[in-house]
């Protein structure tokens, strides 16, 4: 079981926003953040981070993660909200029957290219 990941981003203030913004309809919210030369942010659910973005070495665009949604309404609040908050489409809401029946997902592009998503698993 993974207990938290990290991403290295281009532009801390940035992202931070952009995370912010896109992770709200998950009910994730800052919940750790350190400011020194390199700082770094925590976003989490109920007081755990288990998301972090970070400035560091060269960013390589491609990372993929995916955020458990309760439900598909959940699912497109995350891509409205991430599209408001700058993110590029990478995938609409919608089934995708090729993963199984009740797959339901949504992919955008973070400000650094990352491949972030909100899936639900339930049926309708």
């Amino acid at each position: 079981m993974i207990d938290h990941i990290g991403l290295s981003v281009s532009d801390y203030g940035r992202s931070k926003a952009f995370y912010l913004a896109a992770l709200a309809p998950l009910g994730y919210e800052l919940v750790m953040e350190v400011r020194e030369a390199a700082p770094y942010a925590g976003f989490g659910v109920g007081g755990k981070p288990d998301f972090w973005i970070g400035t560091g070495k060269a960013t390589t665009a491609g990372a993929h993660v995916a955020f458990a949604a309760p439900d598909r309404t959940t699912v497109r609040a995350f891509y409205q909200a991430a599209l408001d908050a700058g993110a590029r489409d990478n995938g609409p809401p919608g089934l995708r029957p090729e993963y199984h029946p009740t797959y339901y997902g949504a992919f955008v592009l973070d400000p650094d290219g990352h491949n972030v998503e909100a899936v639900c698993h339930q049926p309708e």
